[in-house]
């Protein structure tokens, strides 16, 4: 118990961080954690921030802030947050300049990589740099997938509507468009992509034509293409990573409230944090890492509904969600002690019981902010709903193992 509340000091008081034990721990934990990472290639203004706005739901304030240097010409931003991410995008800013050199690029992003995103403007064909950095990245790695993103499509059509129904997802199967599957794109539109096309012949895998425009631009559709670069994305990802991707596009379109719709992302990253914890083979690791990741999980929600996560309100909280009955977090690490099915035991508990915490704590905090606290018991019934809902999706999720086990809702916040 100790352990908890000295981690929620840490926490919600800005005192040192956790021992370098402990954080070296959890830094290997992050590199282990499916998330996957766009390597964004693009001149400025070819609609980068954008694409990273659409697959994260992140207002422009948030990305532009959220973006972090790591080389001299390029940055990283990790979304929702940096301590526990489920997307991590490198944007490499340099690529419009002459006489970039991507050595140093290569150097620090090919072992992550997961997939490169290159964005080029319909109507801007000057290519050169970023085509000349493109051979160089696809020469370091040629089995990593490369999606050629041709965005502002309104600027090749001007005072044009899109062309509906979205005419290009043959596009990445068949790599022609001289034979469409309708007559209804713009012979402009037509030749600004199939020029791109050409630019960057053999360097991409998939050509995905996409518009992203503001709802007062007056377009039928401001995500026209989204839903083909998602499709483009999930068949290239890897497995593990792709089911990350599902989830969050899942979650976060089945919230209409806005702070739930901003809380989730946070939720189920430091679940997949959690849930890597919790697979640690060795007995009572996770009972040192797991306060830390849940209690930094109740300051950043707390932030988002505006509600300082003091001490006082998290003993509050955790004595509503009966905090206090250590055995049962005993019986758990036990079981670690058999092969295989231990491991699976403690990250689904791991990952179950850190969700159903973030829900409760939404729960809690949308209460307040309507001027009442809801009571223990209900609080109670919210966390275990949840607790039943994670586990079935988090074994659903990683099957290996998961059908030899059966857990029971442990308390939260150990």
């Amino acid at each position: 118990m100790n352990r908890f509340w000295n981690a929620v000091k840490r926490t919600v008081t800005g005192d040192p961080n956790p021992p370098p034990d402990i954080e070296a721990t959890l830094s290997a934990m992050r590199a282990k954690t499916p998330a996957p990472v766009f390597w964004l290639l693009g001149k400025t203004q070819s609609g980068k921030t954008s694409l990273v706005r659409f697959l994260t739901g992140a207002e422009d304030a948030a990305i532009g802030s959220g973006f972090r240097p790591c080389t001299k010409t390029s940055r990283l931003y990790q979304f929702p947050t940096p301590d526990a991410p489920l997307l991590t995008f490198l944007d490499t800013r340099g690529v419009d300049e002459p006489g970039y050199n991507p050595t140093e690029d290569i150097a620090q992003f090919d072992p992550t990589a997961h997939v490169v995103i290159v964005t080029a403007k319909a109507t801007d064909f000057g290519q050169g740099n970023v085509r000349h950095a493109l051979e160089r990245i696809r020469a370091a790695s040629r089995s990593r997938p490369v999606i050629l993103v041709v965005t502002c499509l309104h600027e090749a059509i001007p005072r044009q509507p899109h062309p509906t129904p979205y005419p290009f997802g043959e596009l990445a199967e068949t790599g022609d468009l001289s034979s469409p599957p309708t007559e209804e794109i713009p012979q402009h539109l037509r030749e600004c992509i199939d020029e791109h096309r050409r630019a960057f012949a053999g360097l991409f895998d998939v050509c995905v034509p996409m518009d992203l425009t503001k709802a007062e631009d007056g377009f039928a559709d401001p995500n026209y293409g989204g839903k083909q670069l998602k499709q483009a994305l999930l068949k290239v990802l890897p497995a593990a990573y792709r089911q990350t991707l599902l989830r969050l596009k899942e979650a976060t379109e089945a919230l209409k409230d806005a702070h739930q719709r901003h809380a989730e992302p946070i939720i189920l990253g430091y679940t997949s944090l959690a849930g890597t914890a919790g697979a640690v083979p060795l007995p009572f690791v996770d009972m040192v890492l797991l306060p830390g990741i849940q209690a930094k999980m109740a300051h950043h929600i707390g932030q988002i509904y505006g509600q300082p996560m003091t001490t006082e309100r998290l003993r509050e909280l955790a004595a509503a969600l009966g905090v206090g009955m250590i055995s049962r977090q005993l019986v758990r690490q036990a079981v670690k002690f058999i092969p295989v099915v231990g491991s699976a035991v403690g990250a689904t508990v791991a990952a179950a019981s850190t969700y159903a915490l973030g829900r409760a704590l939404c729960f809690y905090f949308e209460a307040v902010c309507e001027g009442h606290v809801p009571t223990p018991d209900a609080l109670r019934k919210y966390y275990h709903e949840h607790y039943s809902a994670a586990e079935k999706q988090w074994k659903a999720d990683h099957p290996k193992g998961a059908q030899e086990v059966r857990t029971s809702p442990p308390n939260p916040l150990p």
